[in-house]
């Protein structure tokens, strides 16, 4: 069954060819955030409004209602009403726990960090597979050796400047100089992002790859809402992941579709920007090598890739299953599409955004100037099911599916 067959679960009046209001819930996993999700609300606001102004068509945010953090959105699309209802699952506040070490500490999750996907090959597996993230990935490591070498340096000039005082005070002296450059390099991060990276690799490999216990209990709060999003008469709910939130809402719903999800609207993943081989290539993943290979043959679920060669932060179109060596043979998802940034954006964009590369790691969340097949919110507060609106789509032709993780086991 493809994305026309899944397409068809919908309720009655689910789907483009109905006549009344849409509504949709829609349940967001941010990647690796440690800011509150209230970025994401004013992100959808004001780039919702950009597309609409550019797409003609009509789209509002209100304040959300119920449980957990969200909005609401209420838009006119092709002709059709849609309510939208968008919930932010959070696990920032375990972000922010994770990156509370200090510059000594952030050292020493370099040294482990570095050395498990060097023991591992998982390292020279993902340069043969995009050289783009891994030039992303190695980005912290070299600065934050660089920043030590620096400071060292320093402190080696102000020990032989100070060779006259008493032996224990000039090692004084220089040992707080270079503490005091390291200090210096970390109050600039807001701007080099180098202890903000080295936390994020740190933190998927903890466990070698496997969920920490944390967030572990964490998925298991976002299943029982995606289930209570079933539970409450849309005619779609849409489970979309960024960056590192598209392996948890991997796991997330292979979990929910083991469990079981009778009578139900219909059920879509769309996940943006991954990152998965990251994790997917380490010897402690067979959880999650598990899950792709469960949740890439299962019919309950429409699943949509989304990168795009631009985006250096992703594994623009590596078939997440395939490459990880686990693609069952009735594999069906997921669907690898290009958001092809150098189309989808003006000239005059691309040359303004090119060089931004966190900032075009989000571009997928953000308005196009020249939207295509792929429009962030045409999809979530469009009157089209994301089956039907892929339906009958072939992969883009740039999908990479060659398997190069050296760990294969699942769980």
């Amino acid at each position: 069954m493809g994305v026309a067959a899944a397409g068809n679960r919908a309720g009655d009046g689910a789907g483009g060819t109905g006549t009344g209001v849409f509504r949709r819930r829609v349940l967001y996993i941010p990647g690796y955030d440690p800011f509150p999700p209230r970025r994401y609300r004013e992100l959808y606001r004001t780039e919702g409004a950009a597309q609409a102004v550019i797409s003609g068509h009509e789209l509002s945010v209100a304040p959300g209602q119920g449980e957990g953090y969200g909005w609401q959105v209420h838009a006119r699309i092709d002709g059709r009403e849609v309510e939208a209802a968008v919930e932010v699952l959070v696990w920032s506040d375990l972000v922010r726990a994770s990156m509370g070490r200090g510059i000594a500490g952030t050292y020493a999750q370099l040294v482990r960090t570095a050395w498990l996907y060097l023991r591992s090959g998982a390292l020279f597996r993902l340069i043969r597979l995009r050289k783009g993230p891994m030039i992303a990935a190695l980005y912290p490591a070299v600065l934050l050796v660089l920043q030590g070498l620096v400071a060292l340096a320093l402190g080696a000039l102000l020990l032989r400047a100070t060779s006259g005082l008493p032996w224990g005070l000039g090692w004084l002296l220089a040992a707080g100089a270079v503490w005091a450059v390291l200090a210096g390099f970390r109050r600039l991060d807001r701007r080099l992002f180098v202890y903000y990276l080295m936390h994020d690799y740190a933190y998927t490999t903890i466990a070698d790859g496997a969920y920490p216990p944390a967030l572990e209990a964490r998925l298991a709060q976002f299943r029982g809402r995606v289930r209570a999003a079933l539970a409450s008469g849309v005619d779609e709910v849409l489970v979309v992941g960024h960056s590192s939130g598209v392996h948890l809402g991997v796991s997330v719903l292979a979990d929910l579709i083991r469990e079981g999800v009778a009578d139900r609207p219909a059920l879509g993943f769309l996940s943006l920007g991954h990152a998965v081989p990251m994790v997917s290539f380490l010897p402690g993943a067979a959880r999650l090598r598990g899950d792709l290979a469960y949740l890439s043959t299962r019919e309950e679920v429409t699943w949509v890739d989304v990168s795009a060669p631009g985006d250096g932060c992703s594994f623009a179109l590596c078939d997440p299953v395939a490459v990880s060596g686990v693609a069952p043979p009735g594999q069906r998802w997921p669907l690898i599409l290009s958001a092809a940034f150098t189309q989808t954006l003006s000239p005059e964009r691309w040359r303004a955004l090119r060089r931004r590369y966190f900032r075009l790691h989000f571009q997928y969340l953000c308005a196009f100037d020249r939207p295509g097949d792929y429009d962030y919110f045409r999809i979530t507060a469009g009157p089209l099911t994301l089956a039907e609106r892929f339906r009958g789509r072939k992969p883009s032709a740039s999908r990479i599916a060659t398997p190069l993780s050296p760990f294969r086991d699942v769980a």
